[in-house]
């Protein structure tokens, strides 16, 4: 494998021109529009972990030898006076776990063709047209349950094949459009909106479920996306270049702190590409992060409705909790990390890889702890919150290493890395699923203890082999 020879020395430029105020800038405008783009993309995608919960028949899904070992219902009177509104179905929890999993076998197809596609021709387009696709579908989706389960998971399917796009294509934007120096600010800001998107749709799920019926889901969510979408057509560019309201001096700004970070070479270096460790340090970081990310992802809700006996209300707004504090450390931690390294000269290798570490170990340790608190309310929804908040930390460490290593490939080397990191979506709610088919804390607890033992082996790889400096074969020199 490939490594650059040069000391893991400040990448950054010295002799940057005065920088363009961020109020009001076009590059700033772009990362709130993101902002509000990765809001729908998660929204979209985590709706259906709280609309299963109310669209199976729990009854009917219960092991039928094995025994469930709960704790009291927390709401007795919820209990007693709620009843399931809408259609119910009497899927399994193997059918379960292949509904929630099946989003993600259409969602890493997609992931390389889109970051190659995103360089060659830009990014508005694909990430646009990708979430449009999700969109639509989602309005689909009442009326495709009604056809079976199988045309839920094929609908789930082609869904993840438009969002498989959006995270490579705004990767290549980024490339285009962010300063060196503001880059954990920038990319921080813009994809914090996948954590709120999570906040808000987990418990506004919940509430029109308890009050509409379960479709309603998907046709509120499924409608403010496709709103978007027609949004970031009419507002979004690829590149400062061809905005047509970006000031000359902030256009001149970030085309010159970009100056020397590009590759102007039409043939992308693929074989370099593959044998560079620093991208393997990413690979296995990512891959290890998504496994804890996406089992609470997906499965959360189910935990809370099944061991903890949350109702469909307290459930969404539990469930979201964790991503509200996780949203509010990676909007903060992206400040603190371009405040390191742009005013207190640490090197970027040093702050991608501390972050990194908080990111990652913090998280594992208080996984395992919730598996220890039984059925104590406070202490799970307190633990499980930690947990996740402290992986907000790894945004500003691995998640945005690529374009440190070489921004002229961002959008291609996060297609390659958020391929392999989704296949813990693929396979960790089928394995957790399989896991907790009797539905006891001891079988939750075998679940965090794997996620959190994949956690640490991760943030031990990217400390010893990740870099933070450009690599040879990512420039013309």
């Amino acid at each position: 494998m490939e490594e650059s020879g040069e000391e893991d020395e400040q990448p950054l430029l010295s002799g940057e021109r005065r920088q363009v105020s961020a109020c009001c800038s076009a590059r700033y405008s772009l990362a709130i529009l993101a902002f509000c783009g990765f809001f729908m993309v998660y929204a979209l995608r985590v709706n259906l972990s709280v609309a299963l919960v109310e669209m199976v028949d729990v009854n009917g899904t219960l092991p039928k030898n094995g025994s469930v070992e709960a704790c009291p219902p927390h709401s007795n009177v919820t209990h007693q006076n709620y009843g399931k509104k809408g259609k119910v179905y009497n899927w399994d929890s193997n059918v379960q776990g292949w509904i929630l999993s099946a989003f993600f076998y259409g969602y890493i197809v997609t992931q390389i063709p889109g970051g190659y596609l995103a360089g060659k021709f830009g990014g508005k387009l694909l990430l646009g047209f990708g979430i449009l696709c999700t969109s639509v579908l989602t309005l689909l989706t009442p009326p495709a349950a009604e056809l079976g389960h199988n045309c839920i998971i094929v609908l789930r399917i082609i869904e993840g094949l438009g969002e498989g796009v959006t995270f490579p294509a705004m990767h290549a934007m980024w490339a285009e459009w962010a300063p060196p120096l503001e880059r954990s600010t920038l990319l921080s800001l813009s994809y914090a909106g996948a954590q709120l998107g999570t906040v808000v749709s987990l418990p506004l799920s919940g509430i029109i479920s308890y009050y509409l019926d379960w479709s309603y889901v998907f046709y509120i969510f499924g409608a403010l996306g496709v709103i978007w979408c027609l949004l970031w057509f009419w507002l979004a560019s690829d590149s400062p270049k061809t905005h047509r309201t970006i000031s000359k001096a902030e256009q001149d700004f970030i085309i010159y702190s970009l100056r020397g970070q590009c590759s102007s070479t039409k043939n992308v270096p693929w074989l370099s590409i593959w044998k560079s460790l620093p991208l393997w340090a990413i690979i296995v970081a990512h891959f290890c992060y998504n496994w804890t990310f996406y089992t609470l992802l997906t499965l959360l809700p189910t935990y809370m409705e099944e061991i903890l006996q949350f109702d469909i209300k307290e459930n969404g707004f539990l469930s979201a909790l964790p991503y509200l504090f996780c949203w509010i450390v990676m909007i903060s931690t992206g400040l603190i990390a371009d405040y390191l390294i742009k005013k207190q000269n640490w090197t970027t290798s040093t702050v991608r890889k501390i972050f990194t570490f908080i990111g990652m170990i913090g998280p594992a340790i208080f996984l395992v702890a919730t598996g220890y608190i039984g059925c104590n309310y406070t202490a799970a929804v307190l633990f499980v919150t930690i947990s996740s908040a402290l992986g907000g930390f790894s945004m500003s460490g691995f998640n945005i290493n690529h374009l440190d290593i070489a921004p002229s490939y961002a959008g291609i080397l996060l297609g390659i890395t958020n391929t392999f990191a989704t296949i813990p979506g693929m396979v960790g709610p089928v394995i957790a699923k399989v896991l907790t088919y009797n539905h006891t804390l001891a079988e939750w607890r075998t679940v965090f203890y794997i996620a959190a033992c994949i956690d640490v082996f991760g943030a031990l790889f990217f400390v010893i082999f990740g870099k933070g400096t450009i690599q040879s074969w990512a420039t013309d020199h």
